[in-house]
């Protein structure tokens, strides 16, 4: 079981997570208990600055319990996106070089009948009050479900081989030729031998 009770650890974490995220939900649970179980298989504490990195797999509820857990974030330089609509949480250490890959079981997925229907109502926009409101009852039910259970019977985690990315680059920014606008040098691109930001450069090319 998880640390979630009153008063402790566990507690005050998922706190922060819902703080930051706005409201307590099944997906935002789902990236607490994954980050968690990632960051115990490399017994790694929260990143201060980048010694964790992370990559997240969808861009959804799960990823902002990542940022909030982890400590790794995009301002940071140490937070990546793949848009490949998984739940699922790649974890770097920077100290051990060791990662860990964490991804939810297909059976953990499964929503009842009745919590399909009212999502398909609620998207559609056929619900109702009566609808709105015990979708949010079933979502709490399933949020409390998901933070009870031990993650290993949530989550695959397998090990991760292979090179931590670079650490964020830090450079000082320059003046787009086109717009005037500060860029990074290195997001900047030359069209026609000026140096422009990808906008000016994509508006030029098109």
């Amino acid at each position: 079981m998880d640390d979630h009770g009153p008063g402790n650890q566990g507690d005050e974490l998922w706190r922060r997570c819902v703080d930051f995220h706005g409201h307590e939900c099944p997906g935002l649970a789902l990236g607490y208990k994954a980050s968690r179980f990632a960051m115990e298989k490399l017994r790694e504490d929260r990143a201060a600055d980048e010694e964790l990195v992370a990559f997240v797999e969808n861009d959804a509820c799960f990823v902002d319990a990542v940022q909030v857990i982890t400590g790794c974030t995009f301002g940071k330089g140490n937070f990546f996106y793949l848009d490949y609509g998984k739940i699922a949480l790649r974890l770097l250490s920077r100290r051990s070089g060791h990662g860990v890959r964490v991804s939810l079981k297909k059976q953990v997925h499964s929503q009842d009948s009745e919590h399909r229907a009212l999502m398909k109502k609620i998207m559609t926009g056929e619900a109702d009050g009566a609808d709105r409101a015990r979708f949010q009852e079933l979502n709490e039910k399933r949020t409390r479900e998901i933070l009870g259970k031990d993650p290993r019977e949530l989550f695959h985690a397998e090990k991760l081989e292979g090179s931590v990315p670079e650490r964020a680059r830090i450079e000082p920014s320059k003046l787009c030729e086109s717009c005037g606008e500060l860029t990074m040098p290195s997001k900047m691109v030359v069209v026609a031998e000026k140096a422009m930001c990808r906008p000016c450069a994509e508006k030029g090319s098109a």
